[in-house]
């Protein structure tokens, strides 16, 4: 078995994209060019809407009121308490859809029978908004933490599901019938042939996962607490502190930014392809 297993991955790491000019002059070029592309549309579309007669309210809403507020926030003590909130309710909640669906993504994908039965039911309630358990979760949960990670299990265990049974059935299924051939067990092909490729697909249903949960995280945090970036959002509304608000919208882009190239970063040095 281990003989075979020592054959099956080969690496590729992070520096293979600096060699590859991934990250050269011309890329940060066009990274900077579409950065101000982007704050010279909030900029011009901004200024179109909100500084026409009655919308002078909303003026915090552009680009030069939004920065500043921005960085007063950064220095304001209820926003880091809210960010870690924010991070641990989605770190629990990936975590716990990590633990169910990485086990039934491998099995799904590895058994075809069992692939067949569950096709169904898991398109069926991955269709459903997350937000729909939400009076359902009011109801059966005790607190409103353990509603919110509900909601978030909910959201994010699909792609870890899907992805997962996807690695597998993209293994090379001549390299199960070696293992087979000498003796291997059907936990053994698993652990040591399945669940070594699937580390990409595994990577990108954690990459897909956190996307999902960062997006709900905010109408979920809506829910009767008071932290979390949902609540000072919610906040600032209903105190009419636009340029705030704005920022904490940008905020919440600027983390969830930095967390999604966190996992590409870990995607990159975990890099590796079936030997041919």
């Amino acid at each position: 078995m281990k003989s075979i297993a020592k054959y099956v991955v080969k690496h590729r790491g992070v520096w293979a994209d600096w060699s590859n000019n991934r990250y050269g002059l011309p890329h940060l070029l066009l990274a900077a060019a579409g950065i101000a592309g982007f704050f010279l549309v909030w900029a011009i579309g901004g200024n179109y809407l909100f500084n026409r007669p009655h919308f002078g309210q909303f003026s915090g809403f552009l680009p030069v009121a939004t920065i500043k507020a921005l960085g007063r926030l950064l220095f304001d003590l209820q926003f880091w308490p809210s960010v870690l909130a924010s991070l641990r309710r989605v770190t629990v909640g990936i975590g716990i859809a990590f633990v169910l669906g990485l086990p039934l993504g491998l099995l799904i994908g590895y058994f075809r029978q069992l692939r067949t039965a569950t096709y169904v039911p898991i398109q069926f309630v991955r269709m459903i908004s997350p937000l729909s358990w939400m009076p359902i979760a009011l109801l059966v949960f005790a607190t409103f933490e353990s509603a919110i990670y509900f909601l978030i299990t909910m959201a994010t265990i699909w792609p870890i599901v899907l992805n997962s049974s996807l690695g597998v059935s993209r293994v090379n299924p001549q390299w199960i019938r070696m293992a087979k051939n000498q003796g291997a067990t059907d936990v053994q092909v698993l652990l040591y042939i399945v669940v070594p490729a699937s580390v990409p697909y595994i990577l990108t249903s954690l990459r897909l996962a956190l996307g999902v949960a960062w997006i709900v995280l905010v109408p979920v945090e809506f829910l009767g607490i008071s932290s979390g970036l949902g609540y000072i959002i919610n906040d600032a509304r209903d105190t009419m502190e636009y340029d705030r608000l704005m920022a904490i919208v940008m905020a919440i882009g600027m983390i969830g930014f930095i967390l999604d190239g966190s996992i590409q970063l870990i995607q990159r040095v975990f890099r590796w392809n079936w030997v041919d």
